[in-house]
């Protein structure tokens, strides 16, 4: 069994671009916060949790929801927050379409669609994440098109620090 998820990577330039702009804060909050590893940057469209091995009936899912789908022109804006324990980024640009591509990733019927976003950090010190939030709103990445989506599996305790290592299985093209 793997635990596998469907995801869209960000560009380079993009991830350069908000690594930059963390750095401060990040030097800040060392001890309250728990940063996820830059490398590991990505998009969530789907998460599928425990799948057999053999994921071919998944990647021809993906393949289905992939032909649907125009390359789309993203960029990170402003910040949110999960429960006030999880801080992530936006997603700006081509969202209407990033939502129906997350939609069509889902394989179980009834899954209510996130909103779209790249988790940067996770804490216990709620009090702290709202003013980060706040102090992110105005971040504004550089665009970015997004033109394959990619099957990962998450390797929990195997990344940087005792975190997750993801490992790409599979990639599909977009349109």
């Amino acid at each position: 069994m793997k635990r596998l998820f469907s995801a869209l990577l960000i560009s380079r330039e993009a991830r350069e671009h908000l690594v930059h702009a963390l750095r401060p804060i990040r030097e800040s909050t060392t001890r309250d916060m728990r940063w996820t590893d830059p490398d590991n940057w990505h998009i969530t469209l789907a998460f599928y949790g425990q799948m057999p091995n053999d994921h071919s009936d998944l990647l021809a899912h993906l393949a289905t929801a992939a032909n649907s789908a125009a390359p789309l022109s993203l960029r990170l804006h402003g910040a949110g927050s999960f429960g006030h324990r999880t801080l992530w980024m936006g997603v700006g640009g081509d969202v209407r379409p990033l939502k129906s591509l997350m939609a069509d990733a889902v394989i179980e019927e009834p899954v209510q669609t996130q909103k779209p976003h790249l988790t940067v950090a996770r804490t216990q010190e709620r009090w702290l994440v709202g003013d980060l939030v706040h102090a992110l709103l105005v971040y504004e990445g550089p665009e970015f098109v997004c033109d394959e989506l990619v099957l990962m599996e998450s390797r929990l305790g195997e990344g940087r620090s005792g975190g997750p290592r993801y490992e790409i299985l599979e990639s599909v093209r977009l349109g």
